[in-house]
Parts: C-alpha cells; structure tokens; sequence
C-alpha cells in the first residue's frame, strides 16, 4: 500500500524540536561508519564499459541496417541506452563516480555534451539548485511554473492556451514527455551565453560536435525521410524514458512552506521526496533515482550503495517519527497525476 503523506511538518516526538539540527548528525556518522560514502571506480568502470559497448553495437545496427525503416526499431535500445547514460552523468554531476573534481567533469562533459547533447554545465546548475531546496517554490527550478504547473496559486494566473494545458495536465504529462528529449538539448544551448568563456567553449564545441556526429550518421546510412523519423523516435523514447524516471520522485509530495518552520537537511530531503519499490529491474531503469530519499540525503553516495543504506535510512526516520514515503511505481505515477489535476482545478471553471 503507498503511504500517504501530509504536506506539513509532523509533530515531532518529545524533545526532538529542540535537536532537529542534529537529526541528521547521527544517521551521517551511522553511515560513514559503515564506509558506503566511499568511492566504487571499478563498479562505474564496468557499467560505463558495458553502456559505451552496448552504444557502439546500436550504432553498428544503424550503419549495417541501412536504408530500411526496420532501423527504426534500433531507436527504441538507443533511447534506453541514452537514458543509461544521462546517469552517469547524473552520478558524474553528483561527484559520485571518482574523487576529483576534473575527472568527474570530464566524465560528465563525455556523457553529457558529446553523447547526448546535453549541457553537463546547464544541469548540474539546475539540479544542484534542486538538492538545495526540494520543491520549495521560489527555489526549486524543477517546481517553477512552465509547461506545468504544481501548486493552485501558480495555476490560477495562467491564461490563454497555457491555462487549457494546466486544466488537462495531468492528462498531457505523459504526452509532453515525448518532447523533454528535444527540449533538455534546447535548454542546454540556451545556457551558453550564462556560462564563462571558457567553459562556455568547451560545453559548446562538444554540443557541436555532438550534433555533427549525430546527423552524419543517420543521414550518412538512411534518406532524409527515414534519418528525421529514426531522430524524432530516438529522441521522444528517451525523453519519455528519463521522465518516466524522475517523475515518481517529488510530484504530489510535500511542499514547504516559504513562511513557515525552516526545515532542518533530514526533514527537508525526507518529507519531499518518495522512493519506489522494486528489485533490480527497476534499479536498472531508474538508475537507482528510486532511492530517492537516500540520494537526496546523500547526493554525493556511489549509486551501488543506495539500497545498502535504505535500511539504515528507515529506521532513523521511524525512530524519529518521521514518515518515510515508498510506493510501487504505477502508484507513485498515480499520485503525481493525481495531484496535477488537483493543482490544475484552479485553472477550470467552477
């Protein structure tokens, strides 16, 4: 069953309002003790090898396919693979791949700029702004109002065409996630002219570079026609893939109040964010962001180690009294459509 969860703060058990500042000073130690802060080379040196091969061989696939529209099912493993890719650039962006700040850039610019055509730069500015402060609104770029919207006062504002997508949002998220590949590469060139110079010119040569390899291959081995519609799947099945994996995470959790009880870094990662339940299948496709709770509470901890301190994550917050929100994955979809459409009330007439 999933647990449901208040958009407010708990009453907090006899004596912890006084120490909410070091409610996450022992959990910390619990777990530097047991070592998963530290680093896994060699587990990210085997699943990097393997992705870049299984990359390779898809795009061995295309050129040994040529002019046929069965190339077109090769978009579908491409699109997982991108995913699989986009986190380890999430991971390199979280320095939870090597020590060094270098090697994590390096790793990241790889996976991002020149595999997928995102910016590592734009990202890490936009999710970090994220950790800080989880769907805070006002601090928290990914619940600003844009496409979509995710509280009643944002939605009540909108007008014209964008006040009918609010009314239908929860309708239409699944459909717009088709166009979040296009739109992440959109926003990535966009953010060049916020970046310095030279950070700027590496970023961009490799998001040029990105799209020079990219179109010289499909338009090198299929006609125009064919090489747009292998592009437009690819990039729709990752867009939709890569949502489908963050979606679950915050949407319909709770939203702190900007005048309210300031929370402490346990209470604020915590009451925010929902994990998703499953095995190793679900590991792999989510690319452990359905340990949600633990990744925000440790952002920097190598992926492998994330179920290991799951346990270790339950039981402080139950020894707290804090609630710890897990569901399945169809059911934490549920709850994020569930609240768009509540939010997007305040867009329909009454």
């Amino acid at each position: 069953m999933s647990q449901t969860v208040v958009s407010s703060v708990p009453a907090a058990p006899v004596g912890v309002t006084a120490l909410r500042g070091s409610e996450f000073a022992p959990l910390l130690r619990k777990v530097r003790g047991l070592g998963l802060l530290e680093r896994r080379r060699g587990w990210y040196a085997r699943m990097i090898t393997v992705n870049l091969l299984a990359l390779a061989a898809v795009v061995a696939g295309v050129v040994l396919a040529g002019d046929t529209w069965w190339s077109l099912l090769l978009a579908v493993p491409l699109a997982v693979l991108s995913a699989r890719t986009a986190y380890v650039g999430h991971d390199a962006g979280h320095a939870q791949i090597a020590v060094g700040r270098r090697a994590n850039r390096a790793i990241g610019l790889v996976h991002g700029n020149l595999l997928l055509g995102m910016s590592c730069a734009w990202w890490n500015d936009k999710h970090n702004r994220h950790h800080a402060n989880p769907n805070h609104i006002g601090k928290d770029p990914d619940v600003g109002a844009g496409a979509l919207v995710w509280t009643a006062e944002q939605a009540a504002v909108r007008r014209g065409f964008a006040r009918w997508v609010t009314r239908h949002q929860a309708w239409l998220f699944f459909p717009m996630l088709l166009l979040e590949g296009i739109a992440l590469k959109v926003s990535s060139v966009r953010d060049l002219r916020r970046q310095p110079v030279r950070e700027r010119a590496v970023e961009g040569a490799l998001l040029a570079l990105h799209a020079a390899g990219y179109g010289a291959l499909l338009l090198t081995c299929l006609p125009v026609g064919k090489a747009v519609a292998f592009a437009l799947l690819h990039q729709a099945l990752f867009g939709l893939h890569l949502g489908m994996a963050f979606a679950p995470n915050h949407k319909g959790m709770a939203m702190p109040d900007p005048a309210g009880e300031r929370w402490g870094h346990l209470r604020r990662q915590v009451l925010t964010s929902r994990n998703v339940r499953g095995g190793p299948v679900t590991d792999w496709l989510l690319g452990g962001l359905n340990y949600q709770i633990e990744h925000h509470l440790f952002p920097n901890m190598p992926r492998p180690h994330l179920r290991l301190v799951q346990p270790v994550v339950r039981e402080h917050c139950r020894d707290l009294g804090l609630p710890y929100a897990e569901t399945g994955l169809l059911d934490s979809y549920r709850q994020g459509l569930r609240h768009m459409h509540t939010v997007g009330g305040a867009a329909r007439p009454e």
